[in-house]
């Protein structure tokens, strides 16, 4: 695995929500490094790209409601445990558990193992509420997949929170956990 800086010289073969996510960067004017590696599916399997990145690697958990009516983005860093219960308490909502993948690609245009915080860019009606734990936000890097988990992507925290989060017309809710 290589660190490189911005997007693909050569996007063929992409994804073409992948290359949405460069597009929007790139017009924002952030900087990012990625690393493409084969698919990675858990936290474990993400560990050397986490090292390439040297950044904040996180958690990204869809949650719900059980009513459906609620969705959640979680951005928790990536060795704390979730308890679900605390967090439901934390953002005063009935207790959440995790989203159908069907709802993940309907909203977010992602599948499992590709969660993340960009994938907001596609919740263009805000069926999503981004919550983050604020650990996370203590690091200069924040990592996290462009949409797809072939990929990944380092990029300021600062840049995250006044940049790329309002430009996807989202307000992150900070919460310890």
């Amino acid at each position: 695995m290589k660190l490189e800086q911005g997007r693909p010289a050569d996007t063929s073969g992409r994804q073409e929500k992948e290359i949405r996510v460069y597009d929007f960067l790139d017009k924002l004017g952030v900087i990012y490094d990625r690393v493409d590696h084969e698919a990675l599916m858990t936290m474990e399997a993400c560990e050397e790209a986490d090292r390439v990145l040297e950044a904040t690697i996180c958690k990204n958990l869809f949650l719900c409601t059980a009513n459906k009516k609620e969705f959640y983005l979680l951005m928790i860093v990536g060795d704390k445990r979730l308890v679900t219960k605390d967090v439901s308490k934390k953002l005063g909502t009935s207790r959440l558990s995790f989203a159908s993948e069907s709802y993940m690609e309907e909203y977010l245009d992602i599948t499992p193992g590709s969660v993340s915080v960009l994938g907001l860019m596609n919740d263009t009606e805000n069926h999503v509420q981004l919550v983050i734990d604020e650990d996370v936000l203590k690091g200069e890097y924040v990592g996290c997949h462009p949409c797809i988990n072939t990929s990944s992507l380092r990029v300021r925290t600062a840049d995250l929170m006044k940049k790329i989060v309002p430009a996807m017309h989202h307000e992150a809710k900070i919460i310890q956990i």
